[in-house]
């Protein structure tokens, strides 16, 4: 079972200085347009040869444009043995809804 996280949840976090690492996993040009401030990009496509590149013992919270492709990051990334794992749920367009809406919605 994959953990969420709501945007809202998240930014509470960031301003109490609990900031969580935060993996992005859409293509470079989504992350041009508008971006989150991530602790790593790595476009989901690349997971399967750049994911030893995460700590394992992290708490990681990923995020992509709505949720879905976060959420396949999540369970690719379970599989290997990664056990702190949390989806952003509605990725960085909720984000944009919620919390910053000068945050383009690429």
């Amino acid at each position: 079972m994959i953990k969420e996280m709501t945007v809202t949840e998240l930014k509470k976090r960031i301003d109490q200085g609990n900031k969580p690492f935060l993996l992005d996993v859409r293509e470079d040009n989504e992350v041009a347009a508008a971006s989150l401030d991530f602790d790593m990009h790595i476009p989901l496509g690349d997971l399967t040869d750049d994911y030893t590149e995460i700590d394992k013992d992290a708490e990681i919270v990923i995020y992509c444009r709505s949720g879905g492709r976060s959420r396949r990051a999540c369970e690719f990334l379970s599989d290997r043995g990664y056990t702190n794992l949390t989806n952003l749920k509605g990725g960085i367009h909720a984000w944009s809804d919620e919390i910053d809406p000068s945050l383009p919605k690429p």
